[in-house]
């Protein structure tokens, strides 16, 4: 049996050293708001490139708490509007509603998965007070048109970058063999052959807005061991507020400005996450050796299959948290791979509109695009250890499908 992603195998090739720290932690007797949970925050921003990371208990968490200290800074009002892509997990909607805000749904681009800006822009009101691009599978959004948009109209940026660990913000430029990058604060350009020898600080995801939320769940490219989260930015304000929501509405001890919730990085946690930080890049590029080597060798157009790879080909704004392929046959050709034993998901059989939990808001509302990706899309394996001879068996059994 191939994996879809084998949890066990992945960890293990982390070890002694994540046995090792967690042991530290487990001995020290000190299990919240401890070294661990500051060393891996102060590590992510560096990472990241931003001066702020505040560690949560999860992904949802994250991100609701953005929304609530923007509330909580008059930045925005209960019912005020945040476009956000129709064709996402539910968790990014979730996280709108509990703050008090109304989620407005966009169709994404049918090539990218990702928010059509144009759509966007017909679905923007006096009560729209943010932009919510989702880095879906790991594709980094057109940030460039997103800020574009959000200048023109005044719009917070807020990423959900719970798919998106170490995806860098790049446009290739043939021409020159440089790779301009788009530093929304700075203006830098990076050519490929410095970001090769590390002479520049890429721009990443979580860096590439207001505010940013991740997700640490075990699956993730940079996963836990449980569930976990952080949220990053550059807002000294907003991330004291974000810290402050995040301990019961409190910087100091039994004193309580806000009405705060209950969600920490555990010292567990946090020590997992930076024994696996170091290799993330290494391992978001072997998803791309993967990623290319289905690009190339499975036969899309005679099996009606599609992809959401940029025509350019595939670069360091994708990290492949998901390979998804996209066919009217979807169903038949999860079947046809099981019985060959190779295991695959489905990211996400149920979009958000059509969940009984946001029928009445939304299910009504008629949402084509997202319809089809939810109906079409599979998602092969892409773990970082699955071998080349792998691979070649997955491709192998796809192109001996016959839709």
């Amino acid at each position: 049996m191939i994996k879809y992603l084998d949890l066990q195998q992945l960890n293990a090739s982390f070890e002694p050293a994540l046995s090792d720290a967690l042991a530290r932690v487990s001995r020290s007797g000190w299990y919240l708001y401890g070294e661990a949970t500051a060393r891996f925050e102060q590590d992510f921003a560096r990472y990241c490139g931003t001066t702020h990371c505040i560690g949560t208990g999860n992904g949802l968490d994250a991100l609701t708490l953005i929304f609530l200290a923007y509330r909580e800074a008059g930045t925005m009002s209960a019912g005020d509007e945040v476009i956000v892509p129709a064709n996402t997990y539910i968790a990014t909607l979730l996280a709108i509603l509990r703050a008090g805000l109304k989620p407005v749904l966009c169709e994404p681009s049918p090539a990218t998965c990702n928010i059509d800006i144009a759509y966007a822009e017909t679905l923007i009101t006096p009560r729209t007070r943010a932009i919510l691009p989702v880095h879906l599978y790991g594709r980094l959004a057109d940030m460039q048109g997103i800020h574009d948009l959000a200048t023109r109209y005044g719009l917070k940026i807020i990423e959900d970058a719970a798919q998106a660990h170490g995806a860098i913000c790049l446009k290739a430029s043939q021409a020159h063999g440089s790779i301009p990058c788009e530093d929304f604060r700075r203006g830098c350009i990076i050519s490929s052959e410095s970001l090769r020898r590390g002479e520049e600080q890429p721009l990443r995801a979580g860096n590439l807005g207001d505010a940013a939320a991740f997700s640490f769940y075990p699956a993730k490219n940079l996963g836990a061991l449980g569930d976990g989260g952080a949220v990053t930015t550059n807002d000294a304000h907003l991330a004291t507020l974000v810290r402050a929501i995040a301990n019961y509405g409190s910087t100091t001890k039994y004193i309580h400005q806000y009405p705060g919730i209950n969600s920490r990085l555990d010292e567990l946690q946090a020590a997992a996450l930076s024994v696996k930080l170091p290799r993330l890049d290494k391992d978001n590029a072997r998803r791309r050796e993967i990623a290319r080597l289905y690009h190339e060798h499975i036969h899309w157009g005679r099996l009606h299959l599609r992809n959401n790879i940029a025509p350019q080909g595939i670069g360091a704004d994708n990290v492949f948290h998901i390979f998804p392929v996209f066919s009217p046959h979807r169903d038949k050709l999860q079947q046809h791979l099981a019985a060959h034993h190779i295991q695959t998901q489905i990211h996400y059989p149920v979009p958000p509109h059509r969940q009984a939990a946001l029928r009445q808001a939304y299910g009504m509302q008629k949402l084509p695009i997202t319809e089809r990706i939810h109906n079409e899309e599979l998602s092969l394996p892409i773990s970082p250890l699955l071998t080349d001879r792998e691979i070649g068996r997955i491709i192998d059994c796809i192109n001996s499908f016959i839709p």
